[in-house]
């Protein structure tokens, strides 16, 4: 509880205390030559309504001052002046004191799931420590931090860049990033994340990344803006409140004046217009939907997952279709050679070799896993590029280069039977296959594998427990290897063999399907969305054109991250159907407190301007219902989703 929340509070208090001490004094008539003075009364009953209202009474005028008068203060400043002016002192007072109750469990409950995504804003770094060239340590500031500085990082330091580990190793605290409670144990070789706290042990790191493009400046980036995008829920009920409050306002001021003028009984008629002005107060819808997405973001963040606004938690909530890569995403991305088959007359070495220099300039898993089983078997060999003398990259076949002016190709099958050379078909369904030949001669080929992930089978059987109809993966892989990875998965439908921009026209396939799958001659806004999940550069254009598009942050490239809706932070494919999970909750609350409200209201209303509905009534309708849907959406934050 901040200070300011602490201070409303203890002047509700006061002010309610106060106020009960004089109704009871007032009704039992124990003092009826105070009380029973009319100006008198409204002096002692002023006290109460000033110590707690005076705030209200300031917004008001400030908004009158600024020719923006329409909002919840200035329908309170109305209603209880009103009351006031026909004589219900105690009943003025009771409005105001419980339109602040409402308003300190609205600020109390934002300050709650705010501060579940606050807690991102913690993890940014406040120094640097660069080690210099004569072995001194220098504190700077993390923007000061350029790639390859090497960072000492000392226990219970914040790490302020990514980078890599050259020396130490330690336990890391991840949870600030992940939601991720167990530390992770980083050693020399690992990467590691900026705004992660180093644990026991001293850590150096080399900089890969400066502090403008490291993981915790883009998310705090990403929190930064996911307030602006709101969901269409939110944007109809801002319209609808802009809309709606003057015309409760000229509705109020015809019913106190044109009954009077009828009747003849002013006072009565003002008190039932100052009535439906608090019951027609719109605070429990402006206050109670933004909160339910509000903290719907907030129990998101907190399971490791950002949002990057509550327009795409609406959508996430009506996914019927999610796609994925599967390199990375669905697969540990983490490839390792499985078997070499030389060809005959061809030694294991010989053919690592001209694979490893052919592929020494590529970033590739497959590249990299060819090139470390060559120094695996071959220790302390270094490759001579100088070797290399052209290299031309055929897309979705392979590559072919001049290695000492013999032409090198590394490829799949279809690039050997282009280029006419027979070879031996391997067979192994699950392995991406790499053949190499030189000139006319088969060299042999080399297979590589990547493991499933370990918990993507639960999160597949997770999504569909969910709602989610369809789950598909599309990879560049070979066939084989595609079908492999779906039969172990359980997945609906496997697309391999694509290129990038197949996988875009994929995706624009099953928006297609989608959309004739909604009502008939209808609207497409109520058809059932798409997801992509992805974690490569390549995916962006794919990320960019799904309904939502979701990268994972730890693993995944800056493109993707970018031009995703959705950011996993730990690469956890199971955080997917616990976030669909509270995407749901999310909206369902907000229906139900936009249905609650509504209905109470125009209740009340109705009751209210018959003279049937007092303004005990009003204060119900307005705080009371305010109130209970506020719980409604609290119910998001207390982790019941």
């Amino acid at each position: 509880m901040t200070d300011k929340q602490k201070k409303n509070l203890r002047n509700i208090i006061i002010a309610i205390a106060l106020f009960f001490a004089m109704l009871i004094v007032d009704k039992l008539d124990l003092l009826p030559a105070v009380f029973g003075n009319r100006w008198i009364s409204l002096g002692l009953y002023l006290i109460p309504y000033l110590i707690c209202g005076a705030s209200v009474l300031r917004k008001a005028l400030i908004g009158i001052k600024n020719r923006q008068p329409f909002d919840e203060s200035f329908l309170m400043m109305v209603a209880t002046v009103g009351a006031f002016v026909t004589g219900e002192n105690s009943e003025a007072v009771a409005v105001m004191a419980f339109y602040q109750v409402g308003e300190w469990f609205q600020s109390y409950a934002v300050g709650k799931s705010r501060k579940s995504i606050s807690n991102l804003m913690d993890i940014v770094p406040e120094f640097a420590n660069v080690e210099q060239e004569d072995g001194s340590i220098e504190t700077v500031d993390p923007d000061d931090v350029e790639i390859g500085d090497v960072l000492v990082i000392r226990a219970g330091e914040k790490i302020p860049v990514d980078g890599e580990v050259i020396s130490g190793e330690s336990m890391i605290n991840t949870a600030a990033l992940t939601g991720e409670s167990v530390p992770r144990t980083v050693r020399a070789g690992d990467s590691i994340v900026s705004g992660c706290i180093n644990g026991e042990g001293l850590l150096k790191v080399r900089a890969t990344k400066e502090f403008e493009d490291s993981t915790v400046s883009k998310i705090l980036e990403l929190v930064e803006n996911a307030s602006e995008k709101k969901s269409k829920t939110e944007n109809f009920i801002t319209r609808f409140a802009r809309v709606y409050t003057p015309i409760v306002v000229i509705a109020a001021v015809i019913l106190a004046i044109v009954p009077s003028l009828i009747t003849g009984e002013w006072m009565t008629w003002i008190y039932r217009a100052c009535t439906f002005l608090v019951i027609s107060c719109p605070c429990a819808l402006v206050i109670s939907v933004p909160l339910a997405f509000f903290g719907g973001i907030g129990a998101a963040s907190s399971n490791g997952v950002l949002v990057k606004g509550s327009n795409y938690l609406e959508l996430l909530a009506r996914i019927d279709t999610v796609v994925s890569d599967k390199t990375g995403t669905l697969t540990e991305g983490v490839f390792k050679v499985s078997s070499v088959l030389p060809a005959a007359g061809v030694i294991e070495e010989e053919l690592l070799r001209k694979a490893a220099l052919a592929e020494g300039m590529s970033t590739h898993p497959i590249a990299v896993s060819i090139r470390e089983e060559l120094s695996r078997q071959v220790p302390d060999t270094e490759l001579n590029m100088n070797l290399v003398t052209d290299t031309e990259n055929l897309t979705g076949k392979g590559l072919i280069t001049l290695i000492e002016g013999k032409k090198v190709l590394v490829g799949n099958a279809a690039l050997m039977e282009e280029r006419g050379i027979s070879f031996t078909r391997a067979e192994d369904p699950a392995a991406t296959i790499v053949y190499v030949a030189e000139e006319n001669r088969y060299l042999g080929a080399i297979l590589i594998r990547d493991s499933v992930k370990k918990d993507a089978k639960a999160a597949i059987s997770g999504m569909k427990k969910e709602g989610v109809r369809k789950v598909v993966m599309l990879t560049g892989d070979r066939k084989t290897v595609g079908d492999a990875v779906g039969r172990e998965l359980g997945l609906d439908e496997v697309c391999s063999e694509l290129l990038p921009q197949d996988k875009v026209k994929k995706v624009e396939d099953y928006l297609s399907d989608l959309g004739a799958a909604s009502a008939n001659g209808g609207t497409n806004e109520k058809r059932g969305r798409l997801a992509f999940i992805g974690d490569g550069i390549n995916d962006a254009p794919v990320l960019s054109r799904a309904d939502i598009g979701i990268a994972m942050g730890s693993m995944g490239s800056d493109a993707a991250i970018e031009a995703a809706d959705v950011v996993i932070m730990d690469d956890d494919l199971s955080r997917i159907p616990s976030t669909i999970r509270i995407a749901r909750k999310t909206v369902g609350i907000s229906t139900q407190n936009i249905v609650f409200a509504l209905t109470v209201k125009i209740l009340i209303l109705l009751l209210g301007a018959l003279g049937i509905a007092n303004m005990w009534a009003a204060v119900f309708a307005d705080v009371g219902v305010a109130v209970i849907c506020i719980l409604n959406s609290m119910r998001l934050l207390a982790g019941r989703s």
